[in-house]
C-alpha cells in the first residue's frame, strides 16, 4: 500500500519533553507516526502541508480521570437508574468523541459512576478497530468498592432500605472480605480492565459518607493490590486521608487520586517513592478559592462537605502545588462541567499558581507513562504516534486556552474540532 505522508508548519511547538517552545519546526508524519520533526525536514512529492503556523502545536493531550458514562452532569444522579446499560454506553461513545474534536486524543475512564456493565470496553474495542471516531480509552470499567462507600451510588436511596439493597446488589464489584475482591480482581482483569481502580475513602458527592472514611479493611486493600500485581495489573486509589494514603503506599499502591488533604509528611514520601498522584483540582475550586456563591449552587452534600473542609482543601492544594510530586492531568467531572470538557482543569493549574508547562507535561508525557504508554503517545518524537492538538489562545497566559482547540489528530488522521467556548 502507498504511504501516505502530511507535513505539518508549526508556529511554536511544545514536546512534551522540555520546558519551552521550539520556533520554525516541521512534523512530517508518516501514515500513524512521526516521521521526523525539526526546522528542515524531508518533504516526500505529494504529502499534504497543513499550515500551523499561527498554533501552538503540542503532543495530543490526555485525561487521567474521566468518568464517561453519562450524558450530562446536571442529571448524572438520575441516570444512574433511569437510563439503561446501553444509553450508558452510548453516552461512552459520544464522551470519547467530543474529547477527542477538543484535543484530548487519549481518556482514563477510571470507574463507571452510572454504569454496571462493560459497555466502556466495547466503545474502547470499536474505536481501535476504527468503526467510529474518538479518543483512545485506558479504562477500568468497576471500580471495587464496598457497601455504603463512595461508589456505591444505592446510597441515595438508603432511606429506603429494600430498593437500596435491590440497586446495591447490581454494582458487581460491591462486595465485602479477602476473597471476594480477590475474585473481583480476577474477574475484571479477565473481562478486560487495564488497571483496577479501588474507592479506599469516601468522597465529596455521595451524601452518607465522608472523605476522611476508610471504606475497605486493610486485608482487603492488600489482597487487591497483591493480586493485581500478580496479573501484572496497576492499581490506583480514590484516597483522600493522610494515614490511609500513607498505608495505601506501605501495601505497594501505584498510584493515587485526588490525595487533596495530603500534608508535607505524606507528600514527602510520595516523593520518595515516585508514585503519581492526580489531584483532579478542578471539582474544589469553590472551595479553595472561596466562593460562596458558587459553592451554593452545587448539591447539598456537595456544598455542606466543600464548607467543611475548605480549610483543609486550601492547605493541602498549597502542598500538592509545591511539592515533587509527579502529577498527572486528571479531571473528575461529575458535578461541576461535561465529562468532555477537560480543558477546564488547566485553568484551575493555572489558578493555583502552577507554571503553564507543569499541566502542559502532566497532560501529555507524564500521563502517557501512568497510562503505561509512553513508547507511543505524550511526546513529539520521531517513531511516535501521530498525536498532535494546536492551540490559536496564548497557553502561557490565557487559564481558558486549552478550551478552545484549533486542530487535532489522532494517529495521522485529521478530525473537525470543538471549543468548549
Amino acid at each position: 500500500m502507498e504511504k501516505r505522508y502530511q507535513v505539518l508548519r508549526c508556529g511554536r511547538l511544545y514536546d512534551g519533553i522540555t520546558p519551552e517552545w521550539k520556533t520554525g519546526q516541521s512534523i512530517l508524519i508518516e501514515d500513524d507516526h512521526i516521521a521526523e520533526i525539526g526546522n528542515e525536514v524531508n518533504i516526500p512529492e505529494g504529502a499534504r502541508i497543513i499550515d500551523l503556523t499561527d498554533c501552538q502545536v503540542t503532543p495530543g493531550m490526555i485525561d487521567a480521570h474521566m468518568h464517561m458514562d453519562f450524558f450530562d452532569w446536571h442529571t448524572v444522579r438520575e441516570e444512574v437508574y433511569s437510563q439503561s446499560e446501553e444509553a450508558k454506553t452510548l453516552a461512552i461513545a459520544r464522551c470519547a468523541e467530543k474529547a477527542l474534536r477538543r484535543g484530548f486524543t487519549t481518556v482514563r475512564h477510571v470507574g463507571g459512576i452510572t454504569s454496571n456493565s462493560y459497555g466502556v470496553l466495547d466503545v474502547k474495542h470499536a474505536i481501535e478497530k476504527g468503526y467510529f471516531a474518538g479518543s483512545r480509552i485506558v479504562a477500568a470499567p468497576m471500580f471495587l468498592c464496598s457497601a455504603g462507600s463512595h461508589g456505591d451510588l444505592s446510597q441515595g436511596f438508603a432511606r429506603n432500605p429494600l430498593l437500596s439493597q435491590k440497586l446495591q446488589n447490581e454494582r458487581i464489584t460491591l462486595g465485602t472480605g479477602k476473597d471476594y475482591f480477590v475474585n473481583a480482581v480476577r474477574e475484571q482483569v479477565k473481562y478486560g480492565s487495564d488497571f483496577l481502580k479501588i474507592m479506599a475513602t469516601g468522597g465529596f458527592f455521595t451524601p452518607y459518607d465522608t472523605p476522611i472514611q476508610q471504606q475497605l479493611n486493610d486485608e482487603e486493600l492488600k489482597a487487591i493490590m497483591d493480586t493485581a500485581h500478580e496479573l501484572g495489573k496497576t492499581v490506583t486509589a480514590h484516597v483522600y486521608t493522610n494515614e490511609l494514603m500513607q498505608k495505601l503506599i506501605s501495601f505497594g499502591i501505584d498510584g493515587m487520586e485526588h490525595g487533596s488533604l495530603m500534608n508535607r509528611e505524606t507528600a514527602q514520601i510520595i516523593e520518595e517513592k515516585g508514585i503519581y498522584l492526580v489531584p483532579t483540582f478542578s471539582p474544589y475550586e469553590e472551595a479553595v478559592h472561596y466562593d460562596p456563591e458558587e459553592i451554593k449552587k452545587k448539591q447539598p452534600e456537595f456544598r455542606k462537605k466543600l464548607e467543611l473542609y475548605k480549610d483543609a482543601l486550601q492547605a493541602g492544594r498549597e502542598v500538592i502545588c509545591s511539592s515533587k510530586i509527579k502529577l498527572g492531568y486528571g479531571t473528575d467531572f461529575v458535578a461541576n462541567h461535561q465529562n468532555y470538557e477537560s480543558g477546564y482543569e488547566y485553568e484551575a493549574w493555572m489558578s493555583s499558581g502552577m507554571h503553564p508547562f507543569a499541566a502542559l507535561k502532566a497532560a501529555t508525557s507524564v500521563n502517557a507513562d501512568i497510562l503505561q504508554l509512553s513508547d507511543q503517545i505524550g511526546t513529539l518524537e520521531p517513531g511516535k504516534l501521530a498525536d498532535i492538538s494546536a492551540w490559536k489562545r496564548d497557553l502561557m497566559q490565557d487559564k481558558k486556552a486549552l478550551l478552545d482547540c484549533a486542530f487535532v489528530m489522532k494517529e495521522g488522521i485529521q478530525y473537525q474540532t470543538e471549543s468548549c467556548l
